[in-house]
């Protein structure tokens, strides 16, 4: 069953209410979504109690686990930690920080930067190093395989550059709308055609296990 933690709906630029994109994920078969919009310091009190109220009463209800989760998105790098104090003291459980893709004007330094605060997944992070995906290593952060258009162009990089150093990988669909999201056959492919094998993509669905475990506790 699919575990996605990189979705967003109409609170930033998705096009589907909370509940619409849970309900899809849910008939498709996942096991667990997070709703992570787009957030700056422009809009993130106007976000997260919204995201938190639909995920909790869709949590009453449905099977399906919604995570409310955040996205840091084309924002100063002297910004981050406040934004990211503000999400974890009103009940945001994952944060995600929009990384330096190779189809995107991402500021220089991104990746780097996301690096060292509290994060969790640095998704999309382009032609990311060596050295920072030691970082992400060493600070239990995971680096994201997608199967966004245009942001995957560089998960063959990010796969191995990451089995080089011993980062941990996760796999997300950065969905937009019902049609992005995945199923078990995709996720596969889109891991294997990294070069990767079996027993690392094994470890990948692994990983989301491990995280969505870490975030419901």
């Amino acid at each position: 069953m699919i575990i996605d933690f990189h979705t967003h709906s109409i609170f930033s630029d998705g096009l589907l209410l909370p509940s619409e994109l849970a309900r899809r994920a849910q008939v498709k078969g996942y096991k667990a979504i997070a709703i992570s919009d787009h957030v700056d310091e422009a809009n993130i009190d106007f976000v997260v109690p919204r995201l938190i109220k639909a995920c909790v009463r869709l949590n009453t209800f449905w099977k399906i686990k919604v995570i409310p989760a955040i996205e840091i998105t084309h924002v100063p790098l002297e910004c981050f930690s406040s934004i990211i104090k503000y999400a974890r003291s009103h009940g945001i459980r994952l944060i995600l920080v929009h990384g330096e893709t190779v189809v995107e004007p991402v500021i220089n330094g991104t990746n780097r930067k996301a690096l060292c605060e509290d994060i969790d997944i640095l998704a999309h992070p382009g032609l990311i190093t060596p050295e920072e995906a030691r970082l992400a290593a060493r600070r239990n952060i995971y680096l994201e395989l997608t199967s966004r258009a245009g942001h995957s162009l560089s998960n063959g990089h990010v796969a191995q550059v990451a089995k080089q150093v011993g980062a941990k990988l996760i796999l997300n669909s950065d969905a937009h709308s019902s049609v992005d999201l995945l199923d078990e056959e995709l996720a596969k492919k889109i891991i294997l055609s990294t070069g990767l094998s079996q027993n690392e993509l094994e470890s990948i669905f692994k990983n989301s296990e491990y995280l969505l475990k870490k975030v419901l506790t």
